[in-house]
């Protein structure tokens, strides 16, 4: 093989691109990834197939991965979880930023499928109400139980005083 063939060979199968950071002194192998964020390797590598997880091959073949792909994960199964498809989030996961909001919104291309999306969001934000009100629900009972607990106010003699409100 010439050397030109090899060359051209190797930038068609070589997989460095990285979109979430570059490698670095914190960069994770696949199955570090999988115990710091709790899924499994085979899925991560499902991940990397259709596009939503990319990682760095280092110079023996390894996958390894940013600190930055410990929230990519994160934030791809949230979106799994609360309904989109790995199609979907293909598509917006560029675009969203990071898990705290830092969208990049402008930047993006069209969305293929903008009714499922918007379903979706539809989704998330009934999913967002029923946990406010289960918070809060939980939050009341968590005080009544709390002041059902609080010593009851005695007297040196052990003479329970009532207290006016």
């Amino acid at each position: 093989m010439a050397a030109e063939d090899a060359i051209a060979f190797w930038a068609t199968t070589r997989r460095t691109v990285r979109t979430d950071d570059r490698q670095g002194e914190g960069d994770v192998k696949i199955g570090e990834l999988a115990a710091k964020t709790g899924v499994a390797a085979r899925l991560l590598r499902y991940y990397e197939e259709v596009g939503i997880l990319t990682p760095f091959r280092s110079p023996n073949g390894y996958r390894t991965y940013g600190e930055p792909a410990i929230e990519r994960v994160h934030q791809i199964r949230e979106l799994l979880e609360v309904g989109l498809t790995t199609e979907m989030i293909r598509e917006v996961l560029p675009c969203l930023g990071s898990a705290d909001g830092d969208a990049h919104a402008r930047e993006c291309p069209d969305a293929k499928d903008l009714d499922g999306l918007r379903r979706q969001l539809g989704s998330i934000k009934r999913r967002i109400d029923v946990l406010q009100r289960n918070q809060r629900a939980i939050e009341a009972y968590l005080r009544f139980q709390e002041d059902a607990e609080a010593p009851v106010p005695t007297t040196a003699d052990g003479v329970m005083v009532l207290v006016a409100e």
